[in-house]
């Protein structure tokens, strides 16, 4: 925001050394902030809901602060040259600077390492995003140099006309579309979000056919793991993922584990990074990690159903033709079920596998 505020500054600014750029910027964005609400009720998925909801509070909380600063200025003292700041310009900014900027090395600190600094880089940040990209940003470590450089470097051959493409992180699409307002197609680093709930965990696990599962009621020592993995204690992070490079995080995958093995001595045998590892094939035997797949698809399940709408409904209303904001709400909600859709595929073959090599092995 403080960089927003700045470029809105130069923007309001006779003359500015930045105006070629700034009047280059999009008038509109495509992120979130700026959907109607049926759009934003449109994206079907609480955790991103949430952001949103968060972003437009806070935008509405400062622009009361700004104009309670701005009242007492005299015009000759005023940072906008007597522009009006409201919502409205500190969301245009706020989204101009998260879809545009980058996160370079600042100061450094007594540590040695650098502060993260977001810049702003005209012709730059013009090159589009790819996880397999053709470019990479290099900068002068010399961040107290007024003249220091940054550059675009090729990383392999670029034929003309070919786009410069450069890696914008390994990001989920909440965050593309929240920040950048796209959403990146069977992107391999989206998830879903999910809040570790030991009712909801009961219920699935019930779902699956597992028989008296006690996630409501852990052992004592069950429960000491469960601190260890930061899901029980004064204050838990109870925010657990399924999908993206992990697959299921690490965390569930143990807890489930733990929680579906009454042998302690077994479960104190192994390290908690063994536990929370998916190539660590059954620690805990054949029957247990079956029990914990066969839960984790239950969960699936569970939040495949919280979507109003199926993958065939909202492919439908795609070729109606609708709105920008409409179509990229649709096509994040359908993202996030794929997401759901593949874990459940993934774990499903694993459960045939561990079944197969049982009956082998019997």
């Amino acid at each position: 925001m403080k960089l927003g505020l700045k470029l809105l500054q130069e923007r309001a600014k006779v003359g500015s050394f930045w105006w070629p750029y700034i009047s280059n910027l999009p008038e509109t964005y495509t992120v979130p902030i700026f959907f109607s609400g049926e759009d934003i009720k449109n994206l079907q998925y609480a955790p991103l809901l949430c952001q949103v909801n968060k972003r437009c509070r806070f935008l509405l909380k400062f622009e009361q602060e700004v104009k309670n600063v701005l009242k007492n200025l005299k015009p000759s003292e005023h940072p906008f040259g007597g522009q009006d700041v409201d919502a409205s310009s500190l969301g245009w900014a706020m989204s101009a600077v998260s879809s545009r900027a980058f996160r370079l090395y600042g100061k450094k600190l007594p540590n040695g390492t650098h502060s993260d600094i977001p810049m702003m880089l005209p012709l730059i940040d013009m090159c589009n995003h790819s996880f397999n990209p053709n470019a990479r940003i290099l900068q002068e470590q010399d961040a107290g140099n007024p003249k220091m450089l940054i550059k675009v470097v090729a990383e392999r051959e670029i034929k003309q006309s070919d786009p410069l493409l450069l890696n914008y992180g390994c990001l989920s699409n909440d965050f593309f579309l929240l920040d950048y307002g796209f959403v990146i197609p069977s992107n391999p680093y989206d998830h879903i979000e999910l809040k570790y709930d030991g009712a909801l965990m009961d219920a699935a696990s019930m779902a699956a056919g597992v028989s008296s599962p006690n996630f409501s009621s852990p052992a004592p020592w069950q429960q000491e793991i469960l601190f260890q993995l930061n899901l029980d204690g004064e204050v838990p992070n109870l925010k657990v993922t399924i999908g993206g490079p992990e697959l299921v995080e690490g965390r569930l995958l143990a807890a489930l584990r733990v929680l579906l093995s009454n042998d302690r001595e077994m479960v104190q045998r192994y390290d908690l990074s063994v536990l929370k590892s998916l190539s660590a094939e059954g620690p805990l035997g054949v029957a247990n990690e079956v029990a914990a797949f066969r839960t984790i698809i239950a969960l699936c399940v569970i939040a495949l159903g919280h979507f109003p709408t199926k993958i065939m409904d909202d492919e439908s209303l795609l070729k109606q033709g609708v709105s920008v904001s409409t179509e990229l709400a649709i096509q994040f909600r359908m993202q996030k079920k794929s997401v759901i859709i593949d874990v459940m595929r993934d774990l499903t073959k694993r459960v045939k596998v561990l079944l197969s090599k049982e009956t082998t092995t019997a």
